[in-house]
């Protein structure tokens, strides 16, 4: 994992520890919808009231550009953490200032306190330097455990873990040891599985895989633009054509390692509405459009999938929001749950797929955090992790 520190190394008994979450989570009504990143960052928690720490957390939520703005206060986050970790958990209206350094101070062991949206202050993007000796003034110790943002070089990630004694938390090493060391010595036969609209967000991704994987299986808006590659006729699909010429590159260099659907589900207009039926690739009528795989690239992908022993998935295979075009994502999601493989989820959408589906206690891995799993799956190295002290 990198050889970075994580909560268990350091030594954090009777000190107040600032832990960076990522709880960026939609409010609605002033109440919280999903709560998975919240119970995601439970165990780094409940770990450190066991340890007799004093407890501030901080994260980002939404975004209000570097201002103060009511509708993206992390108040409805505490309330909802005090109900599902049965405390109380004291917010403080700033996580800078005066207000923190109260509420900092005055904190008991035993007690968590989360600071609000850490985007109310401009320094925050820019990783300003004053802000993070702000941040890491209220407390000892520094953990990050906020996967989500790993990717981004702000001030509550990068800038605090330069100037405090710093680890990761359990979550954010769970995912490192998923993405990191899974992918890094997957067992074979390893594939991954790609979707989502646009070829542009994941060459980097394909060219990294190519290189790690026996096959890649592409779904999604995105298997459009390899087809307009090989000269199809895709009517009125959407086809990204500023990227067409790499897709042709990519076909070229991964020849049978890219597998590309056989089938389509087309539909006359964009809604779920319209009238809609399964064509072989390259018979979309005039008018049409693709939105999913078809029901015969499902089962083709589903045995490769089966016959593999590492997947790694990120993006949907159609336009999952509209039921009609859901069951290629759908399918694939349930080939993956119920193959015997080491299987890691990334991607918003794909995490949604394999939620509504019931099946996210089948598979090995979901990761939280949609970019920061993209920019590992293409190997680089995420800043909110180079900052943290080494072992």
């Amino acid at each position: 994992m990198l050889n970075k520190k994580t909560l268990k190394d350091l030594n954090v008994k009777d000190k107040k520890v600032l832990v960076r979450v990522d709880f960026n989570v939609p409010i609605n009504d002033g109440m919280v919808g999903d709560d998975t990143r919240i119970q995601a960052a439970l165990p780094t928690i409940k770990y450190l009231l066991d340890q007799d720490t004093k407890v501030i957390l901080c994260s980002h939520l939404g975004r209000p550009k570097g201002e103060a703005k009511p509708e993206f206060s992390l108040a409805p986050v505490a309330k909802h953490l005090a109900e599902v970790i049965g405390m109380p958990v004291k917010f403080a209206d700033n996580c800078l200032g005066d207000v923190a350094q109260t509420a900092a101070s005055s904190l008991k062991v035993g007690e968590i306190l989360l600071l609000e949206n850490t985007r109310f202050h401009a320094g925050e993007k820019k990783n300003d330097p004053a802000m993070a000796k702000e941040l890491a003034a209220l407390a000892d110790v520094f953990v990050n455990d906020a996967f989500g943002t790993a990717h981004r070089a702000h001030a509550s990630n990068v800038g605090v873990a330069e100037l405090l004694p710093s680890a990761a938390g359990f979550l954010l090493e769970k995912e490192l040891k998923y993405l990191g060391n899974t992918i890094a010595n997957a067992e074979k036969p390893f594939i991954a599985i790609l979707g989502g609209a646009k070829v542009s967000d994941k060459i980097g991704v394909i060219t990294n895989l190519l290189a790690k994987t026996d096959k890649i299986l592409i779904g999604g808006g995105m298997a459009n633009t390899f087809f307009k590659a090989q000269g199809y006729d895709l009517a009125d699909s959407l086809v990204e054509d500023d990227a067409i010429a790499t897709a042709k590159e990519l076909i070229e260099k991964a020849g049978d390692a890219l597998v590309l659907p056989v089938d389509v589900a087309i539909a006359s207009d964009f809604s779920n509405q319209a009238e809609n039926k399964v064509v072989p690739i390259g018979d979309v009528p005039t008018g049409w459009r693709i939105l999913d795989i078809g029901p015969a690239t499902v089962v083709a992908y589903a045995s490769i999938i089966q016959k593999s022993k590492t997947v790694v998935w990120n993006g949907p295979m159609g336009v999952f929001e509209f039921p009609n075009f859901a069951k290629g994502t759908f399918g694939v999601a349930e080939a993956v749950a119920n193959a015997d493989v080491v299987s890691v989820i990334g991607g918003g959408d794909s995490v949604a797929a394999i939620k509504e589906a019931n099946l996210d206690n089948k598979v090995s891995h979901i990761s939280t955090g949609g970019g920061a799993s993209l920019e590992m799956l293409e190997g680089k190295i995420l800043p909110g992790v180079s900052a943290l002290a080494d072992k």
